[in-house]
């Protein structure tokens, strides 16, 4: 993969998508209906994977393409692919929370190599550029042309005193009990994969997540953690989190900055 043409690709249609996106959670009313595992879906899912799909599609037509809302591309794993989910965060979208995003993913060999996530409604673009560092982009956050950017690097974490971030909408009793084998100094809560982001930017040490997630959930945020030196590791035996999984089903893992001491 050439990763000085993809990587403007993928943030150009992240972009994309996320103002089409926004122009539906601007809407006094838009529908949301129940899709067949009874998650929410709505026009602005539909719409932001037909922009994604399409862009993908044509500037790299060899590479197989993996989305959330097109499943019936989810039947045979691959080693190589591009992997999309047009709005993580679908619950947060439908309560207007704001912290929703788009993810776009590059995976080969499985391990996710580059990635973008934007979160529209907060303004905040995340990706590794060619060379696989990570950073966000500031500015007007213009498609074509990029803004100023800063490196990304995961915190020096404090074992003594560690920040966690955990998920919004899915968080229960397992991974309250899982955080309080740690001796923390604060805790947030975010949707979607933006806590990928807070770890690579170290806004926070370590994410848990002992709950169901799926490959377009995480590749994204995975791709730009690592780019920032970080970790996304399996959660029963702190191997590194792997892609092209037959049926794209995540085992529960751990996301952290090197040097927070996990806990069994």
């Amino acid at each position: 993969m050439d990763y000085g043409r993809l990587i403007p690709v993928m943030r150009r249609l992240a972009l994309e998508a996320g103002e089409r996106i926004l122009q539906v959670y601007r809407a006094p009313e838009f529908e949301v209906a129940a899709k067949a595992d009874a998650s929410p879906v709505t026009e602005a899912d539909e719409a932001a994977d037909a922009l994604i799909s399409a862009g993908l599609g044509t500037a790299f037509p060899d590479v197989p393409l993996i989305t959330e809302e097109q499943t019936v591309s989810h039947r045979q794993a691959a080693a190589t692919f591009l992997i999309v989910d047009p709005l993580d965060g679908t619950k947060e979208f439908v309560q207007r929370r704001g912290d929703f995003t788009v993810n776009i993913a590059y995976v080969e060999d499985g391990e996710p190599r580059r990635g973008v996530v934007f979160a529209p409604a907060q303004g905040r673009l995340f990706y590794t550029l060619a060379d696989g560092r990570s950073v966000e982009e500031t500015g007007a956050l213009d498609p074509d042309v990029p803004g100023p950017r800063h490196s990304l690097a995961v915190s020096v974490p404090d074992n003594a005193g560690l920040m966690v971030v955990a998920s919004k909408s899915h968080r229960d009793a397992a991974t309250d009990a899982y955080i309080a084998r740690y001796a923390l100094r604060g805790m947030t809560s975010a949707g979607s994969s933006l806590k990928f982001c807070l770890v690579a930017a170290g806004e926070a040490d370590l994410y848990p997540r002992l709950g169901r997630t799926m490959e377009w959930d995480t590749a994204a945020g995975d791709a730009v953690l690592r780019g920032a030196g970080g970790r996304v590791v399996r959660f029963d035996d702190l191997t590194p989190l792997r892609y092209g999984k037959p049926g794209w089903e995540n085992p529960f893992f751990i996301a952290h900055a090197p040097g927070v001491e996990l806990k069994p």
